[in-house]
């Protein structure tokens, strides 16, 4: 039987990369997968990729507006849901504190902080006692990089939320863990990224890769079904040991 049949799934951020192939294989696990993105073209794209079971809703995770279409949509089409997935994130690695910008620091954590943050509060009253919630951090709430004080701080927000959401929501048995991707190579962040840079992340990663998407979807999956019915409040790392020796 397949691991989430009969289940609903919220995704933000699902258009590419890595939460674009978490909803693609929470689809083939028997969910039906609800999906944000900015872009409609970007939106309609993934729908298709996806075959079926989908519904894709245009909008910011940084806007409460959008966020209320978006539940709204899931209220209307199917009631209730099981699984949220905050994927929706923005930043980069280059940006020193000399160099960040208010403008810089307040667009970042309006998604990646704030945006989560109302993203769990209104996604409750639909969300089944028993269900999942997954947010999506980075090994970068745990490193020291320069050049990232302000997206790891963002990060770090997000893996507070799980461990208090988990005793706030522990009473509705919702599960919350924050699934920590490492450097993930056939995302749109690494598209630019030189390759002699590439090169040296490989070299400080142990198994000596840069990870796939497929990677971070299956860890979300696990972290989606009952196979992780005795992990909460957990951050699982995704990073082929990066940030772990």
């Amino acid at each position: 039987m397949a691991k989430l049949e009969g289940k609903v799934a919220v995704i933000t951020g699902g258009t590419s990369g890595m939460a674009l192939a978490t909803a693609r294989l929470f689809v083939e696990e028997g969910a039906y997968v609800f999906i944000t993105g900015r872009r409609q073209e970007q939106l309609d794209k993934a729908i298709n990729e996806i075959g079926k079971n989908v519904t894709g809703v245009q909008g910011d995770a940084g806007n409460l507006a959008d966020l209320d279409r978006l539940f709204d949509t899931v209220k209307k089409e199917k009631g209730h849901f099981d699984i949220l997935f905050a994927s929706a994130g923005i930043g980069d690695l280059n940006t020193p504190l000399v160099a960040a910008t208010e403008k810089y620091f307040d667009d970042l954590f309006a998604v990646n902080v704030r945006g989560t943050f109302f993203t769990a509060q209104k996604a409750l009253p639909l969300l089944r006692d028993g269900g999942s919630i997954i947010l999506n951090t980075s090994i970068a709430n745990v490193m020291g990089q320069p050049g990232a004080s302000v997206y790891s701080a963002s990060k770090a927000a997000v893996r507070s939320f799980a461990r208090t959401w988990t005793n706030e929501l522990k009473d509705r048995k919702i599960r919350v863990n924050a699934l920590s991707p490492g450097a993930i190579g056939d995302t749109g962040s690494f598209e630019h990224i030189p390759a002699e840079m590439q090169s040296f992340i490989i070299s400080q990663t142990p198994v000596g890769r840069l990870g796939l998407s497929r990677e971070i979807a299956t860890t979300a999956l696990f972290l989606a079904s009952d196979d992780s019915s005795f992990v909460t409040g957990s951050e699982i790392s995704v990073d082929g040991g990066m940030a772990q020796v």
